[in-house]
């Protein structure tokens, strides 16, 4: 009974979904509320199925009305991107990329990209959205984004992912601090100082990358603050409330007062990784990933 539904099925059923409110869904869709409860009650008609839990005080989806507004999420977002790469193919252009990325990655690797890209496909365009690891996952599985850059170890099945870069870790100082790069000898005399960090919801592979460079070193570091932004970090830094660990690279673009020791002599390297859904049908991206990882 599925050929019964229509678009407008859809996109009535998510505007109730994210509104959990039918007054506010049916303004937000320019129609009457009787008119979208009708809609709603026939739309669970033709699929047989209880969408929503519905009384006087709220509105919450049934786990089945969960399941199909991820569904439908990802079938709206395709046809979104399908209809915007039309427009581009018709205008002779050749699409769009939709990249997510951590901070760090536009240090190096995301500039480098979009140099070959505008080089040997100039006629592709690229979106840019700094986003978490996990929100950069999530929007990979929705067909929101067609390539990240993350710091995960490993990703959801769907999802593949390649090493596309690995940086060295620096220890990042206030400018005053009383130590010179050459008589640096080690994390371990950092011990009784306050540890600022990348936050572990953020990128809980950074996380877990520092407390075993610090364990390595005889200690568990006392932690004072987090942050998901490497300026914040930086900035308390600068401000004697801590010192960091950050990926090398992350030292270029910024003007603070705060300087950097690389630790070279540590196992422990900041990997970055590209990841993108196997059965993506963007043509726009293979092109990417060809250039990205034939370098």
């Amino acid at each position: 009974m599925s050929y019964q539904l229509e678009l407008r099925h859809f996109k009535y059923f998510l505007a109730v979904a994210d509104e959990l409110h039918y007054r506010r869904a049916a303004e937000k869709l320019f129609i009457s509320q009787p008119g979208l409860s009708r809609q709603i009650k026939q739309m669970e008609e033709i699929l047989d199925t209880q969408l929503f839990v519905r009384n006087k005080k709220k509105v919450e989806l049934t786990v089945a009305g969960q399941y199909l507004k991820g569904e439908i999420e990802f079938i709206i977002n395709h046809l979104e991107m399908t209809t915007k790469q039309l427009k581009r193919i018709d205008q002779g252009e050749h699409g769009e990329v939709r990249i997510g990325f951590l901070g760090s990655a536009m240090q190096n690797v995301i500039p480098k990209l979009l140099v070959k890209l505008k080089d040997r496909f100039p006629k592709i365009k690229t979106s840019l959205d700094e986003l978490s690891n996990n929100a950069q996952v999530s929007s990979l599985l929705k067909d929101k984004l067609d390539l990240g850059f993350v710091r995960l170890s490993r990703v959801p099945e769907p999802l593949e992912s390649k090493v596309v870069y690995e940086d060295t870790f620096s220890v990042v100082l206030p400018e005053s601090f009383p130590i010179l790069t050459r008589n640096f000898t080690g994390v371990e005399i950092l011990r009784e100082k306050d540890f600022i960090l990348f936050s572990q919801e953020y990128s809980p592979l950074y996380y877990d990358t520092i407390m075993s460079i610090c364990e390595d070193a005889g200690f568990t570091p006392k932690i004072s603050h987090k942050s998901v932004h490497a300026h914040t970090i930086f900035k308390l830094v600068e401000n004697n409330l801590g010192i960091a660990i950050v990926p090398t690279s992350l030292q270029s673009g910024f003007l603070m007062r705060v300087k950097f020791i690389e630790l070279k002599n540590i196992p422990q390297r900041a990997i970055l990784s590209a990841v993108w859904k196997k059965d993506n049908r963007n043509p726009a991206l293979q092109n990417c990933l060809d250039l990205l990882l034939n370098k």
